[in-house]
């Protein structure tokens, strides 16, 4: 059966969010990723500039970030919202899509100005 899922991220975007997170050092946060044809997402992680990575992104349906803190919710809202990376706050963090069915609207990630834990 074909995925009734549309891509909607690129390996460029994929890899400007993990060396962006990756970037943030002390900031980065934890994620996870729910993979396509999976009921579950994997286990949280941390780990970046490898982990990330592994196995490529075509795979991605989205990644949940978790947050630990509203100092930390700021840094990364603001470089998400650089990057302009479809997605939503939600109460761990932010949910970054990389496939939605057709035809669903899609926001993008804001930055930190009026979101708070």
């Amino acid at each position: 059966m074909p995925n009734p899922l549309a891509p909607i991220l690129n390996d460029t975007k994929w890899g400007e969010l993990r060396l962006a997170m990756y970037g943030l050092g002390q900031q980065s946060p934890m994620f996870r990723i729910k993979d396509l044809g999976k009921s579950q997402p994997g286990p949280w992680d941390g780990e970046w500039f490898h982990h990330f990575k592994i196995g490529g992104y075509r795979s991605i349906e989205w990644v949940e970030v978790q947050l630990r803190d509203q100092t930390q919710r700021d840094s990364v809202a603001d470089v998400l919202a650089s990057i302009h990376l479809p997605g939503v706050h939600n109460e761990a963090g932010f949910i970054i899509y990389g496939h939605v069915a057709p035809g669903t609207p899609v926001d993008y990630i804001s930055s930190s100005s009026n979101k708070s834990l």
